[in-house]
Parts: structure tokens; C-alpha cells; sequence
């Protein structure tokens, strides 16, 4: 599992792109030989649809992004579904949480939480704003110049203000006004839960959490009373274990759609903690208890 913002900004013969602070922007085009691809982000991240279709894959749900799909899809990780030899192109603006506060607490109208739950990928209205502002940026990419610093800022600044400008964007703008008031202890709690899933290592998620590796070692263990080494193997080996029992997964599904890295590193650990194999427990249903992480 890789980097996303980290592979586009170190290709840029591949990806055209430009550069606003830590902010960037990207135009992708391009044709697929895998059906899955998994990455992650720090960023937060936005994605305009120009043409053709993905699926992305996340711990919470799947959604489907077409021709016209305008999303925010959170920092933290996710598995992209491709359908191979068929044209993508996106608009891709990946975004740092202190950016989106600054322009933000600019606003006249201060926002408003209206929900608790925020999923990982928010939809966006594809108002006629939104069109304008991405169907404007095509001359950028397709100019031999690129953009002013200072013009590509205004750039930014003006896709989150016309975005949250709109009432209809409610899940979007709760979303916002979390980032602007969440404690961190609930921010940590929220990427631990929306990633475990994934095959991520203890500097990834410190890194979604915007903490340096001690920081978030000492964080974890004064919110959950214990390391994350073992918080995470025990939460995803009981939902590797909803998968084989209630859900009827292959053993190496439940694996890797739990975060193990291997088939055989999670039999191990599995066995160790259930005193059955997978293949096992599959057969016999379940029949164990399964503690609070």
C-alpha cells in the first residue's frame, strides 16, 4: 500500500500537475492494466470525474465515481476498483487539513455541525459552480505555462469556499466544521477506526493523524488504555473472524480485507488468538466470544 499524494508528486513527467503551499493539483488520464489498486493519503482530497468510472473501496463502504461525480474523500486509505483498458480522467486536488481551517474561519457565514457521522468518501453537488470551476482549470493543464503561486492559492481558496458555500453539501459541511472544532483524542479515534482495515504500519497512521510516531504512541495509549500494536491485531483479527463466519469469506479475503499482510502471518495470529485455524473456524461456524477492543 502506497502513498498517493507522495507517487503523483515525485512523477511529474507522468502526472501533470502544480503546487500551492503544500497543496496539489493534478489532472490524471490514463488507461489501467489492474483491476485493484490500494493506496492511501494524508491529505484529504477532492475528485472531479471528467470521464469513465472507479469504485472506490473503503472500510465503511463502497462507492462509485462517474462521468460528473464530484467527491471529498478523507485521509486514510482506501482500494480503488479499476476497469482495466477503459480511460479515467480526474481532477484530483489533495488538500492539508490547516489549509482548508485558514479558508474556512475566512468566511463570513461561520458553518454549523449538523452530523455526527461523516463516511469516507462525501459527496460533493455538482452544482453549476462546481462545474464552471473545474471545467476552468482544464485551460491551466492544458496551457505550456503553469499558473502563479499566489493565482493557484486563489484556486484552492475558491473550490472550498464555493463548496461550502452550498446548503446542499450537509454531510460535507458538518465534515468541515469537525476539523475545525474535533478534540485530536476524537480525530485519533476517528482514523484508527475508519483505517484498521487496511495493511497500514504504526508511521502511516501516525502520519493520518498528524503526529510524529512518539506522539502518537503516547496519544493512542492515554485514549485506549493500551498500545496500537495491540489494538489493531485484536481488531482485525475479530473482524477477519465476522468475515469467515458471519459473511462466509475465503480465508484469503478475510485476510486481506482485515489488513494482514500475508495469508500466513494472519493464520498465526488467528490461530494464536482463537486456538482454530481459519479454515477451522470457517467450517465450524464461529463459536468463540469476542472481547471490546
Amino acid at each position: 500500500m502506497y502513498n498517493i499524494y507522495a507517487k503523483i508528486a515525485a512523477n511529474t513527467d507522468y502526472y501533470r500537475q502544480f503546487t500551492c503551499r503544500e497543496s496539489l493539483i493534478t489532472s490524471i488520464s490514463c488507461s489501467y492494466k489492474v483491476k485493484y489498486e490500494d493506496f492511501w493519503s494524508h491529505y484529504n482530497y477532492i475528485v472531479y470525474v471528467m470521464e469513465g468510472r472507479r469504485i472506490w473501496h473503503t472500510g465503511q463502504g463502497s462507492y462509485e465515481l462517474k462521468k460528473g461525480s464530484c467527491v471529498l474523500v478523507k485521509k486514510g486509505a482506501c482500494i480503488v476498483e479499476h476497469f482495466v483498458d477503459s480511460t479515467f480522467c480526474v481532477e484530483v486536488f489533495f488538500i492539508p487539513d490547516e489549509f482548508i481551517h485558514e479558508v474556512l474561519k475566512s468566511k463570513s457565514i461561520p458553518l454549523h455541525k449538523v452530523a455526527d457521522s461523516h463516511y469516507p468518501v462525501i459527496p460533493i453537488e455538482n452544482s453549476e459552480p462546481v462545474q464552471s470551476f473545474f471545467l476552468s482549470m482544464l485551460s491551466h493543464f492544458d496551457s505550456a505555462r503553469e499558473p502563479d503561486p499566489a493565482l493557484l492559492e486563489l484556486k484552492f481558496r475558491e473550490l472550498i469556499l464555493t463548496i461550502a458555500d452550498n446548503p446542499a453539501n450537509t454531510e460535507l459541511l458538518s465534515y468541515f466544521c469537525s476539523l475545525l472544532k474535533e478534540p485530536q483524542g476524537v480525530s485519533l479515534q476517528r482514523v484508527m477506526e475508519d483505517n484498521f482495515r487496511f495493511n497500514l504500519g504504526l508511521e502511516e497512521f501516525a502520519r493520518l493523524s498528524a503526529r510524529s510516531l512518539s506522539a502518537f504512541k503516547r496519544d493512542f495509549l492515554r485514549f485506549y488504555q493500551t498500545t496500537p500494536g495491540k489494538w489493531l491485531i485484536e481488531k482485525r483479527l475479530n473482524h477477519a473472524l465476522h468475515l469467515l463466519t458471519n459473511l462466509d469469506k475465503p480465508v484469503s479475503d478475510a485476510a486481506f480485507e482485515s489488513g494482514f499482510e500475508s495469508a500466513a502471518h494472519f493464520s498465526r495470529a488467528f490461530r494464536q488468538r482463537f486456538g482454530r485455524s481459519p479454515l477451522a473456524m470457517k467450517a465450524g461456524g464461529g463459536g468463540v466470544v469476542i472481547a471490546n477492543a
